[in-house]
């Protein structure tokens, strides 16, 4: 999108424009093109946008089209069309008719933004709600209307007609059409996640749908593929400036001196440096981007504060606890462990990963005296918001964020800085300013998953019965910075202009049912390797701390197998007990031809090796099992993973077709971050800071078949499925590693290098 954006919409033109029933949050442009012949009739009678009200989640417009006003975004899961579905069930009307808007601070509520595969599981309960509150009040409209008992009425497709005489009928259009209901909700006084309102009406049982359970296909994939709307790098506004931040090439060193001469032949280009936050504003993106490359920059000595890559899992088991928790205590698992005679332990490795989005981060700010605007491709639009009014001094309602499409992340990647980025140079120039990082920028300063070490000891009887089971972590901590972003001093600018640190210590343990009689799980924290400003700073990343636990728990697991000389599904089930945990496992083997075997197979074909491995977890309720099939090369190295078999319980299943596609990217996400990323560093400076040094999954590395199994529990309510998957993949690559070569890989990634290291040592 060239065209400048009109930033003085609001939701009430909007609704009063389009006559729509409105139940979500609404896109710029399309916004700005309603906004053009307002109802100003209607505005008044316009409540404020709060929880409690029902016209903050649906509105009708003339036409009787609905549209559905979203407090998260959709960062590529299909999630928009999953919600329409359910505000369409809840209201009968066609799918076609609902739009889903999302993330536009001033006509959506503060759902929590992208969070934890929460979108449907919590995100989709207040819209829900609040569609079929709209319905039961429509229904009572239409009654009065048609002066019938609203219990003789029925709906189909936004029609209300009369159960035994059809043609006396009349719909929503007629009964509210851009009207507003000014009726009440109930709200748990919760913002985010957890914001949960209900009406009178009692939402529909499973076995009425008629929507919900379909596979509607996705609405935004032509115009990505074919790029006929806008990103948010696509953003323009008129006398906009573009910016670059210069960071420093050592990890905690700072500008002691800066030449601005030294981009005085690049016209229209100027410095803006504050403490130690540091950019280049032009007119043209091409002329910041050469001033960026040409400015001349003193930093003060180099203070090596990392240990080197090579040094890194040192440092962790050297490194003084700074956190700690025991989640799981049952029995007296150190006890038993202490006095056995039979101990099975093993140590894993998990490294530092960048989000390693598609782009690098992006936003727009436009400051104007006590107001600002913002367009940001961020998870989490409305504690963007808040973190804008943080950082300039102003109250969240003065700030008005407008979520646009961006190249994603999953936790807290950079565009959680570029929109800071951008709302101190907006100030600082009176401008509107846009902020884009290079390659270098989005791979090298994005917030890190942490890297972290596990330790698994079990003992063991004679007969191979586990008598304790013992899992602990050791690592950076997830929440040095924290994913929401409403607080700027967990950004880079915060940091550079002295904000004050708020670290946390929080890591997690496995998600699983064993049912081992001693058990004990925890984890331990360690400081940051640099406090302020840095490169490895850790947040969350897609599943936090989901892919490195399982990678060690679900290997150990395997381990614990081979050890008792039982087959891995075996051996699964004989310590599950929950019928669905039960389910996935085996429906997973069987679907997927396991055979069994309590020793590693060691299959070869010509000069490859072949094996196959297993690894279950659940996830908030999720409920899933991965057999992976691969294919290792002993002379390159090279590890493919040929085919995925996922069983997969989530409860209730919205759209299958969209579910099967979330599935199959968590998989492909979750084999790239176990064969290939890994963030290297030396003392200075981290090193991965293109596709070359940071390599992810190509084509050639994709798997040849994913076959999905969805087992369906309409009784049960739907959970999350975007993180779950990938939590598994990897410690079922690791496991079918073994099962071809004898050998573990206990550290990730499982990379060329660390094969062929591991085949030559065996």
């Amino acid at each position: 999108m060239n065209a400048p954006l009109d930033i003085s919409m609001n939701r009430r033109r909007f609704l009063a424009a389009s006559g729509a029933l409105v139940v979500c949050a609404a896109a710029p442009w399309s916004m700005a093109e309603a906004a053009d012949q307002p109802n100003k009739a209607n505005i008044a009678l316009k409540p404020m946008l709060e929880p409690e009200e029902l016209d903050s989640w649906v509105a009708i417009l003339p036409d009787g089209r609905v549209n559905a006003y979203f407090g998260k975004v959709d960062l590529g899961q299909g999630l928009e069309v999953g919600i329409a579905q359910i505000v369409a069930e809840e209201l009968d009307v066609k799918f076609e008719q609902v739009h889903v808007f999302m993330g536009d601070t001033n006509v959506a509520i503060n759902q929590g933004g992208a969070s934890s595969a929460l979108g449907i599981q919590a995100g989709a309960k207040p819209l829900r709600n609040a569609a079929a509150e709209a319905r039961r009040l429509l229904v009572d409209m239409a009654a009065q209307h048609l002066n019938v008992p609203a219990d003789q009425l029925i709906v189909e497709n936004g029609l209300v007609m009369v159960r035994d005489n059809p043609s006396k009928a009349i719909s929503y259009a007629d009964l509210i059409g851009g009207k507003y209901f000014n009726s009440k909700l109930k709200w748990n006084k919760k913002i985010g996640n957890t914001l949960y309102v209900e009406g009178k009406a009692k939402p529909k049982l499973p076995s009425e749908y008629k929507v919900v359970g379909k596979p509607f296909p996705r609405r935004d994939v032509a115009w990505k593929a074919f790029g006929t709307d806008g990103f948010v790098s696509d953003v323009s506004l008129p006398g906009m400036l573009h910016a670059r931040m210069i960071r420093t090439p050592h990890a905690g060193s700072v500008p002691v001196a800066v030449d601005a001469a030294s981009i005085s032949s690049v016209k229209g280009a100027r410095v803006i440096h504050e403490k130690n936050f540091l950019a280049v504003v032009a007119p043209k993106e091409w002329d910041a981007v050469r001033a960026a490359q040409m400015l001349k920059v003193t930093w003060s000595e180099p203070r090596n504060p990392f240990p080197g890559n090579d040094k890194l899992y040192d440092h962790i088991r050297s490194a003084p606890v700074t956190g700690h928790e025991d989640e799981v205590t049952k029995g007296d698992a150190p006890k038993i462990l202490a006095s056995a005679t039979r101990i099975v332990e093993a140590e894993y490795q998990w490294p530092f990963q960048s989000h390693a989005s598609m782009a690098p981060g992006c936003a727009v700010a436009d400051v104007k005296g006590d107001r600002a605007t913002i367009w940001t491709g961020t998870q989490k639009p409305h504690y963007a918001r808040d973190g804008v009014a943080n950082t300039l001094g102003m109250k969240p309602e003065q700030v008005h964020a407008i979520w646009v499409v961006g190249p994603g992340s999953y936790g807290r990647n950079d565009a959680g800085d570029t929109v800071i980025d951008a709302a101190l140079l907006s100030k600082m120039t009176g401008k509107p300013v846009r902020v884009q990082g290079m390659r270098r920028d989005g791979t090298a300063w994005d917030p890190k998953a942490p890297a972290s070490i596990h330790r698994g000891r079990a003992a063991l009887d004679a007969d191979g019965n586990v008598l304790a089971y013992e899992f602990m972590a050791k690592g950076f901590s997830r929440a040095n910075i924290t994913s929401n972003e409403s607080d700027p001093s967990d950004s880079l600018a915060g940091m550079e202009m002295g904000l004050p640190l708020k670290p946390k210590a929080e890591f997690g343990v496995p998600s699983e049912a064993y049912t081992f009689g001693n058990k004990r799980m925890g984890w331990e924290t360690i400081d940051a390797l640099l406090d302020r400003a840095s490169p490895l700073r850790t947040s969350h990343m897609r599943d936090p701390i989901g892919p490195q636990t399982h990678f060690a728990s679900e290997q150990f697991i395997d381990e614990l197998a081979m050890a008792s000389r039982m087959d891995p599904v075996a051996f699964r089930l004989k310590y599950l007990t929950d019928p669905r945990d039960r389910a996935v496992i085996q429906t997973a083997a069987e679907k997927s031809g396991w055979q069994a075997s309590a020793v590693p197979r060691l299959q070869r074909d010509g000069n490859v090796l072949k094996g196959r491995g297993i690894a279950y977890a659940q996830r908030a309720g999720t409920h899933l099992a991965v057999v992976a099939e691969i294919e290792v090369n002993p002379e390159t190295g090279r590890i493919w993973g040929r085919k995925f078999t996922v069983a997969h319980d989530c409860g209730l299943v919205i759209n299958p077709r969209q579910l099967h596609n979330t599935i199959e990217g968590a998989v492909v996400q979750g084999f790239s971050r176990g064969v290939f990323e890994e963030v290297k560093f030396d003392s200075n400076m981290v090193t991965s800071v293109d596709w070359l040094t940071y390599p992810i999954l190509d084509i050639k590395d994709a798997p040849e078949t994913i076959d999905i199994v969805l087992i369906n529990h309409p009784e049960a309510a739907p959970t999350g499925a975007a993180e779950a998957a990938s939590r598994v993949v990897p410690a079922a690559v690791a496991n079918a590693f073994f099962d071809a070569t004898g050998v573990r890989l206990r550290q990730a990634p499982m990379s060329p290098e660390r094969v062929k290291a591991a085949l030559l040592k065996a």
